[in-house]
């Protein structure tokens, strides 16, 4: 790369953001930004480089510059090999996630020359971004704080034109499932710098959280338009996959992972597939895939919770006790506690049942402390397994807060347990209107619709629930069955009155008990 002139003004350089797989690099462009002035420094300092992990390190993804403070003799300087965290903000800007040892190295060595010069903006959005990709990748909630006080510290220091602080921001509110406070960061940042592509992974996150559907069309477009390569296959995939369209977005995070390069990128695409194959009622499909996944990478936990997953559909209990056990004593997660929790219960083991339980109340208090929002989760422990009135409370805030689908679902749900099932039906309705092909919303409704007396509808969602996935919860679908083994055949006619629309009059037998 040429070296730029001392006189000759510099851009920006640009600092990655994160998405919700938890890749620094989904967020990082080569495109510099071009929103506003950097500050003005003393001369010597002002062309410094911003993330240089070694002095005079070539440019990377727009992430590292030259030094020319440096006078003539940079353009004498050979360009070193790359240290850890040079090849952080390598993988990063080829657009893939950097391995956790040399994210710490990142860190590490960020920390260190902030020491050292406490005014770099572009250095602290860095040090914050990191922090906030370490949190995701490792569950350490406390790494948000920090990562918050990094990122306002740049944005204090360099407050006109700081895309990166902004879009840092934007990563952290989608990490802590603020997804409002994410739009707003993140459309500060698009307004900016309108051609950086690393904004829209951002505001697709953003917009996928409040239930924004055509806010993600448009982002998903605009990236789409602006870069190509294996981070634009995974945002259409995910894209997809809400959408319903079940094999194209196989097709695109499939071809996403056949060209992940280094071990971190491979885990994370094939985590995604599995997945997908899960979602799809594949649970060994998506078993392969998990253990794909911890092949590349055995430290990522995602896939060895996929892995408990799959083995406990597939009946391998014990192995999937063990799976559980592993990733919850690595990263406690409180959806995972929940799942182990109800793998005991189907078991009948309720006293581990109830300590995974307490695990996943301890951690989501843990988590709020560092700002983290696990409402829904807790809103459907507390719903199947506490108290429902509370779940109701909880989740009606949430929903007003983010109007996703998956959000619909929780609060019907949780009305139809605290026995307003008229309500919580309208709000499953809306789920499977909008949101993905789900088991666990056809689940939802039907058993729903059986407690209203519409037997038809209720038949043909549990029905749908388990042609979808067989095995989709240890709990929910032994009680599909039970359900629709008391409903009993339909009547005479009765292909036409199982697929009978909500709200239609159908021939009812005797209303049988609820099942749970």
């Amino acid at each position: 790369m040429e070296t730029q002139k001392p006189n000759a003004p510099q851009a920006a350089p640009e600092v990655p953001a994160l998405g919700p797989a938890g890749s620094l690099a989904q967020l990082l462009s080569g495109e510099r930004l071009r929103g506003g002035k950097r500050p003005r420094r003393p001369r010597r300092a002002r062309w410094r480089a911003v993330v240089a992990s070694v002095a005079g390190a070539a440019v990377l993804g727009g992430v590292l510059v030259w030094e020319p403070w440096a006078d003539e003799r940079a353009e004498r300087t050979a360009r070193p090999a790359l240290g850890p965290s040079g090849r952080a903000l390598a993988a990063v800007g080829a657009g893939a996630p950097a391995a956790l040892p040399d994210l710490a190295a990142l860190i590490r060595e960020r920390e260190a020359h902030l020491r050292a010069h406490p005014g770099d903006a572009p250095s602290w959005a860095v040090l914050g971004t990191a922090y906030v990709e370490r949190g995701l990748r490792t569950g350490d909630f406390a790494s948000y704080p920090k990562a918050e006080h990094a990122l306002r510290t740049s944005l204090k220091a360099w407050p006109d034109g700081n895309v990166d602080a902004l879009a840092g921001l934007a990563a952290l509110a989608n990490a802590r499932h603020d997804h409002r406070a994410a739009r707003t960061w993140g459309e500060r940042a698009a307004r900016l710098a309108p051609k950086r592509w690393a904004t829209y992974p951002v505001l697709i996150d953003a917009y996928r959280g409040l239930g924004a559907a055509k806010a993600v069309g448009r982002s998903l477009k605009k990236l789409q338009g602006l870069t190509s390569g294996a981070a634009v296959m995974t945002w259409s995939g995910l894209v997809y996959r809400d959408r319903g369209w079940r094999e194209d977005a196989a097709a695109k995070l499939t071809d996403a992972a056949a060209l992940a390069r280094g071990p971190a990128e491979r885990a994370a695409a094939l985590h995604r597939v599995g997945e997908l194959a899960w979602e799809r009622g594949e649970p060994a499909e998506s078993l392969r895939y998990a253990e794909a996944a911890l092949a590349a990478d055995p430290g990522h936990h995602p896939s060895l919770a996929v892995k408990g997953r799959a083995l406990a559909a597939l009946g391998r209990t014990s192995e999937a006790l063990r799976a559980y056990r592993s990733v919850l004593s690595r990263w406690p997660e409180p959806v995972y506690a929940l799942e182990l929790g109800e793998v005991y219960e189907s078991l009948k083991l309720m006293p581990a049942a109830r300590a995974q339980y307490d695990v996943l109340r301890a951690r989501v208090r843990e988590a709020g402390r560092e700002g983290v929002n696990h409402e829904r989760v807790l809103g459907l422990f507390e719903a199947d397994h506490g108290d429902a009135e509370a779940a109701v409370r909880r989740l009606r805030a949430e929903f007003k807060r983010h109007g996703s689908p998956q959000n619909a679902d929780a609060l019907g749900w949780a009305l139809h347990r605290a026995g307003d099932s008229e309500a919580g039906l309208e709000l499953a309705e809306e789920a499977m209107e909008k949101g993905p092909r789900s088991a666990v919303f056809a689940y939802h409704r039907g058993m729903i619709e059986r407690e209203l007396g519409r037997y038809g509808a209720a038949r043909r969602h549990l029905s749908l629930a388990l042609r979808v996935h067989p095995n989709f919860s240890p709990l929910g679908a032994p009680a599909a069955r039970r359900a629709l083994a008391a409903l009993g055949d339909p009547p005479e006619g009765g292909p036409a009155e199982v697929y009978a629309q909500p709200g239609t009059e159908a021939a009812k037998p005797t209303k049988p008990g609820r099942a749970r």
